[in-house]
């Protein structure tokens, strides 16, 4: 069988399924983009005639990351809201906006988010931001599996377009999106949150989301001040605006959902709707610790997301999943609350299925495409390794990504950019910001 692609004698796999199954001395084999063999080494390596074979012995080869809420051109606003919670973030961050993100600075703080991620093993990012065919092309220029489209706001926004230029845009979004090419992702739309657009225009988004097959992303319940302030504007929380609209009839993922109640967890799983949860930035903005045991109990699918570097400061998946894992714990009163594997899992493929691309990436299995990162486990603090799981959530690093392949490409080889001139880019983004 022809490959373009061997990655050979990897210590471990981790298939990252349902099962959470780990292949030891397990090599994976790409082509066309899509993973054609995984297995034995001696089987797959047998099986295949390989343009390119990488050399796998002391890595832990596993899906790529799935960031499901973030905000890739925020990278240009890393440190501009410090010490205040989510209400003063939002004021000063769109102070800076208005500056700084224009179409131009949108694409290049995106195309910058876009290599922090992919150098850090996320291959996946549900990203939310202005100007987004410009945020598109910025990301997937690097090589990165991006989700994102227009933003809605029922006010003229830092980006001062009215309602009906948002729905013109986003009637035109589907043409745009496959006109910018990138790898394969759901149209997608972005009410900003409940709070910020009006129950009838959130409903002429689900309409378009319906009538277009878009899946829907937008902030929900992210702290307790945002509950109380969209009960003063609308008359009823979010997950109820969301109810009422019909967006959440579509299954949406909510960014955050750290302050849904008892009432609201069994609606959203009955609903099919998944939360992105932000542990660092909840933490940092003291906006609370979502008891996402409790919601994977009640049958919401969980997955992990940064979100901005505005308020997380970085696109860094690995202290995610750490950070997951032990305020789980916390929130518990319990060391044993939630698995490794299954927080693996959540920022893997339980965020591939939350987009609706759970059948195409998210595990390492054949006919998915191939979005994979090889870890390099030769170091101390991943020595030995017991567990490749709680070695990933609990010792591992965004530095110890040695290589990452999107769609069958290889984008980040021996930790460097294969897309991007990394110091060009380093002295663009200082260059914009301080102008």
């Amino acid at each position: 069988m022809r490959a373009d692609l061997l990655i050979d004698s990897a210590r471990f796999v981790l298939v990252c399924d349902g099962e959470s199954r780990v292949l030891a001395d397990a090599s994976v084999a790409v082509g066309d983009g899509r993973i054609v063999a995984v297995g034995p080494s001696d089987e797959v390596r047998d099986s295949v005639d390989a343009d390119r074979v990488i050399d796998a012995r002391g890595h832990i080869v596993m899906p790529g990351l799935v960031n499901l809420h973030t905000h890739l051109a925020m990278t240009l606003l890393r440190g501009v809201a410090e010490d205040v919670d989510l209400q003063g973030f939002l004021e000063r961050v769109w102070a800076e906006e208005a500056r700084v993100m224009d179409p131009a600075g949108v694409e290049l703080g995106a195309r910058l988010g876009a290599v922090e991620a992919l150098l850090g093993g996320t291959t996946t990012a549900l990203d939310m931001y202005f100007h987004p065919e410009a945020a598109h092309q910025g990301a997937v220029d690097a090589g990165l599996r991006h989700v994102i489209g227009p933003v809605f706001f029922s006010f003229p926004g830092p980006d001062g377009l009215s309602w009906d230029e948002r729905m013109d845009a986003a009637r035109q979004w589907p043409a745009a999106l496959a006109r910018l090419g990138g790898p394969h992702v759901p149209v997608a739309y972005m009410p900003h949150a409940p709070f910020t657009v009006e129950i009838d225009d959130l409903a002429q988004i689900a309409q378009l989301a319906r009538e277009t097959g878009g899946i829907i992303h937008t902030h929900t319940s992210e702290n307790d001040r945002e509950n109380a302030d969209t009960v003063a504007s609308r008359g009823m929380r979010p997950v109820a605006c969301l109810a009422e609209s019909g967006v959440l009839s579509l299954a949406p993922v909510l960014g955050h959902g750290v302050r849904l109640d008892a009432a609201e967890r069994r609606e959203v799983a009955t609903a099919g709707a998944s939360v992105a949860h932000c542990p660092g930035s909840n933490l940092k903005l003291a906006s609370g610790a979502a008891d996402v045991v409790g919601y994977r109990a009640d049958g919401i699918r969980v997955g992990l997301g940064t979100d901005g570097c505005s308020s997380s400061n970085d696109l860094d998946m690995f202290a995610v999943m750490r950070l997951a894992a032990n305020l789980a714990r916390l929130v518990r009163d319990d060391p044993a609350a939630i698995s490794a594997s299954d927080v693996v899992r959540m920022a893997t493929l339980d965020g591939a299925r939350a987009i609706g691309i759970g059948d195409r990436v998210g595990s390492v299995e054949v006919g998915k495409e191939a979005d994979l990162i090889m870890i390099d486990t030769a170091v101390p603090h991943l020595t030995p390794v017991r567990d490749p799981h709680t070695a990933i959530v609990f010792a591992a690093g965004r530095s110890d990504v040695r290589h990452v392949v999107v769609a069958g490409e290889v984008v980040i080889e021996d930790r460097r950019s294969m897309r991007v001139d990394v110091p060009a880019l380093l002295e663009a983004a200082n260059a914009r910001v301080d102008s």
